[in-house]
C-alpha cells in the first residue's frame, strides 16, 4: 500500500511539476532592452483583442471599444458583434493596418450590408468611422452601429454611460470619455454587457474619445492616418505592394496576449481561437519576425524572442507554444531561428538581441544532435515527455508526431516511412532537416563570433562540418539531387519535395550539383516548375493531384527557403523567375480578396478553393517578401560562408 501511495504522490508531484514548468517554462529572457521593446509595443489603441477584428483596445489599461452592426431585420438573427477573416456570413476584406495601430481600414459585407470601417489615432485619442458603401444590397437606412465599451482581461476600471457619453474611469484616476457622431441616435435593445451608444446608419457614423468631434473632424483624422500609411509604404518604391501586404497582415495578426502580458503575432487569429487564445508555431513565427523587421524592429524582436523564450525544459523550441502553457513537449519544428536572428542583427545591429537569445539557441542546436541523430544523420521524431496534456495527443511517439515536427503534416515524403518508437524517430535520413540544421549552425556560429564566444563557435562549426559530410553522402549522382535515405534498408527514397533543395541553403552542394538540381528538377515542368510554383509535391507524383495541404499545394516558406538557398549560388535567372512567379501567385488573391493564404492550389493558383488554407496566415506573405529582398529593400543577410569539411572531430 505504501508503495502504491508513494507512486500516486510522486505522480501527482510530477503532474504539478509539469504544469508549473509549462506555465513558467525555462527562465524567460527579459533583459532591460527587451522589456523596453515590449513596453513600447504594448501601448496605445490597436486591434489587440485576438477574438474580434471589430474591437479596438487601449493598452496598457485594457479599455475596449467594439463595433457592433445591427441589420435591423425582424426575423433573422441580424446582429454582428465580432468577426474574423474567413468566417461564414461575413466577408471581410482587411485593408491597410499600421502595426502601431495608428491607422486601420477594413471593409465587410454582412449579408449584403457593405461597410467601410476605419480607425486612426491622434495623440492619445481614438476615432472610428463607419461608412455605408454604395453597392450595398441591404438598405443601410435600416441598420445601426453599436459602439460598446468595457474592460478586457480582468483589468481594473469602471465604464458607465451618462446621457450621450460613455465614461471610463481607469487606474490612477485616468478618465476617458467616448462620444458617437452621426445623423441620428436610435434606441435599441440591450445588445450585450457593458454600456453602448447606438447610431443609425443613415449615413457615416463616427466615434471619438477625449472630446466631441464632428464627422468632418473625424474624417480629417482618418485622412491623416491614411496619409501616414501611404507615406510609409511608398518609401519602398517598386516594392510598395509587397510592403503593403506585409505591413497589413502583420498589423491585423498582431495581438496582445494577456496570459503572459506580451505583444506578439500568432500565425492567424483563427488558429489562435482554435488553440484557446493564442498559438505560436516555431518556423512560422521566426519567419514572421524576419518579415516584421521590414518596418517594425520591436515587433520583429518580440516574435523572435517569444519563440526563443518558449524553449522547453528539455532544451528545444517546440512545434507550438499555446495558451495554458500546453506546449508540444514531444517535438520541435524546422530550425530556422538563427538565420532570422542573424538577418535582424545585420539590419539593426542590436547586439543585445544576440546576447539574449544565444544560450537558448545553443541548447536547441545541441538538442538536435543529441536527440535526433541516427547513424550520423538527422531525422525527425517525437519523444514522449509525459506532460498531462500529451494524453490527448495520439500522435506523440508515432510517425505522425514526427511528421508534425517536420512541419509538413501530411507530406507524401513520409508515407510508409519506418518509425523507431524506442528511439522516438523516423528511420529516414532527412535532406531538408540536415540542410536547415547546417544553415542554423553556420548562422549560430556567426552569432557566437559576434559575441566573442570562441569555444562555442568552434563547437558549432564542428557539428556543421560533421553533418555537412553526412549530407554529402546523400547526393544521388544518377538522379542529380540529394535524396532522403531509408536507414533500415540503406536505400535512397525516391520521393521528392522542395526540401530536397535545402542543401543550397546550407551551401553544401557544389555549384555543379546546384546547377543540376535546378536544371533537372526545380525547373523541370514535370516536377516542380510551371505557371504556379513550387508545389510541395512534384507534379508527376500521384499525391500532387490531391492538392490537400502538403500534398501538392504551394507554401510560402518553401518558396522562401529555396530562394534563400539560390542566393548562395550564381543562378540569377532561376532566382529571378522564382521571385516573379511567387509574386504573381500572391498578388492574384491579394488584389482580389485581400487574402494572405496559408497555402495555395498549385493547379489553380488560388487559396480559397479549400477550407484547409487559412485566409489570413502571415507566412503567405513570404511569397512577396523575397521580392522585397531581391529589390534590396531589406538588409538581407549576406550569404554565410561555406563550412570547410574537416576531418571527423569529436562533436560536443
Amino acid at each position: 500500500m505504501f508503495g502504491i501511495l508513494t507512486g500516486i504522490c510522486l505522480r501527482n508531484l510530477l503532474l504539478v511539476f509539469c504544469c508549473a514548468a509549462a506555465l513558467a517554462g525555462t527562465p524567460k529572457l527579459a533583459s532591460p532592452e527587451y522589456a523596453a521593446a515590449q513596453r513600447r509595443l504594448a501601448r496605445g489603441w490597436n486591434t489587440w483583442d485576438n477574438h474580434n477584428l471589430l474591437s479596438h483596445v487601449l493598452l496598457p489599461e485594457g479599455l475596449s471599444i467594439s463595433i457592433g452592426i445591427d441589420r435591423g431585420e425582424v426575423f433573422n438573427d441580424s446582429y454582428l458583434n465580432r468577426t474574423l477573416v474567413g468566417e461564414s456570413d461575413v466577408k471581410v476584406m482587411p485593408g491597410p493596418h499600421l502595426c502601431d495601430g495608428s491607422y486601420t481600414d477594413l471593409s465587410l459585407d454582412y449579408r449584403g450590408l457593405k461597410l467601410l470601417i476605419q480607425s486612426a489615432t491622434e495623440g492619445n485619442d481614438l476615432v472610428l468611422l463607419v461608412t455605408p458603401l454604395e453597392d450595398s444590397k441591404h438598405n443601410p437606412n435600416l441598420a445601426s452601429v453599436i459602439f460598446q465599451a468595457g474592460m478586457l482581461w480582468n483589468r481594473q476600471g469602471h465604464v458607465s454611460r451618462a446621457g450621450d457619453v460613455i465614461r471610463a474611469v481607469l487606474p490612477q484616476n485616468r478618465i476617458i470619455t467616448i462620444f458617437a457622431s452621426g445623423k441620428a441616435e436610435v434606441n435599441t435593445e440591450v445588445i450585450g454587457p457593458g454600456p453602448y451608444l447606438a447610431v443609425s446608419l443613415l449615413g457615416p457614423v463616427g466615434l471619438s474619445t477625449g472630446r466631441v468631434r464632428t464627422l468632418d473632424e473625424i474624417s480629417a483624422i482618418i485622412n491623416r492616418g491614411q496619409a501616414r500609411y501611404r507615406e510609409k509604404i511608398s518609401a519602398f518604391g517598386d516594392a510598395s505592394e509587397p510592403a503593403d501586404a506585409i505591413e497589413t497582415v502583420l498589423g491585423w495578426d498582431t495581438i496582445y496576449e494577456p496570459e503572459r502580458g506580451r505583444v506578439l503575432s500568432p500565425v492567424s487569429r483563427s488558429w489562435s481561437e482554435g488553440f484557446g487564445g493564442y498559438v505560436l508555431f516555431d518556423w512560422d513565427n521566426f519567419l514572421a519576425a524576419y518579415m516584421a523587421g521590414l518596418t517594425n524592429r520591436d515587433l520583429a524582436y518580440a516574435n523572435a524572442m517569444e519563440m526563443v523564450n518558449s524553449l522547453t525544459p528539455d532544451g528545444f523550441v517546440p512545434n507550438y507554444a499555446r495558451s495554458k502553457g500546453w506546449d508540444s513537449y514531444d517535438r520541435s519544428e524546422p530550425p530556422v531561428g538563427s538565420l532570422v536572428l542573424v538577418a535582424l542583427y545585420q539590419k539593426y545591429g542590436d547586439k543585445w538581441l544576440l546576447r539574449d537569445t544565444f544560450e537558448n539557441m545553443l541548447r536547441w542546436n545541441r538538442w538536435w544532435a543529441e536527440k535526433r541523430d541516427i547513424q550520423g544523420y538527422l531525422t525527425w521524431g517525437s519523444t514522449p515527455n509525459d506532460a498531462p496534456w500529451e494524453r490527448a495527443d495520439a500522435s506523440v511517439n508515432t510517425v505522425q508526431g514526427a511528421r508534425y515536427e517536420s512541419g509538413l503534416d501530411n507530406s507524401p515524403m513520409y508515407d510508409d516511412v519506418p518509425y523507431d518508437s524506442d528511439r522516438h524517430v523516423m528511420e529516414l535520413a532527412d535532406v531538408g532537416l540536415m540542410g536547415l540544421y547546417i544553415a542554423d549552425c553556420n548562422a549560430l556560429a556567426q552569432i557566437a563570433d559576434t559575441l566573442g564566444r570562441k569555444q562555442e563557435a568552434e563547437e558549432i562549426r564542428d557539428r556543421a562540418s560533421k553533418y555537412s559530410r553526412s549530407l554529402g553522402t546523400l547526393w544521388d549522382d544518377s538522379a542529380g539531387i540529394f535524396r532522403n535515405k531509408n536507414l533500415r534498408t540503406g536505400e535512397f527514397d525516391k520521393r521528392l519535395s522542395p526540401t530536397n533543395f535545402y542543401p543550397l541553403l546550407a551551401k553544401v552542394a557544389t555549384l555543379q550539383q546546384a546547377e543540376r538540381m535546378v536544371r533537372e528538377h526545380l525547373m523541370n515542368p514535370q516536377e516542380f516548375w510551371g505557371e504556379w510554383v513550387i508545389p510541395a509535391t512534384p507534379r508527376n507524383e500521384a499525391a500532387f493531384k490531391q492538392q490537400d495541404y502538403w500534398r501538392g499545394r504551394i507554401w510560402g516558406p518553401m518558396n522562401f527557403l529555396v530562394y534563400l538557398g539560390l542566393r548562395n549560388y550564381d543562378l540569377p535567372i532561376v532566382r529571378s523567375q522564382l521571385v516573379e512567379k511567387s509574386r504573381a501567385l500572391f498578388l492574384k488573391e491579394w488584389q482580389e480578396n485581400r487574402h494572405v493564404h496559408e497555402n495555395y492550389n498549385a493547379i489553380l493558383g488560388v487559396g480559397d478553393d479549400t477550407t484547409s488554407s487559412d485566409r489570413f496566415y502571415h507566412w503567405g506573405a513570404l511569397l512577396v517578401f523575397m521580392d522585397v529582398i531581391e529589390r534590396n529593400k531589406y538588409a538581407a543577410p549576406e550569404p554565410v560562408k561555406r563550412v570547410a569539411i574537416r576531418p571527423s572531430p569529436a562533436v560536443r
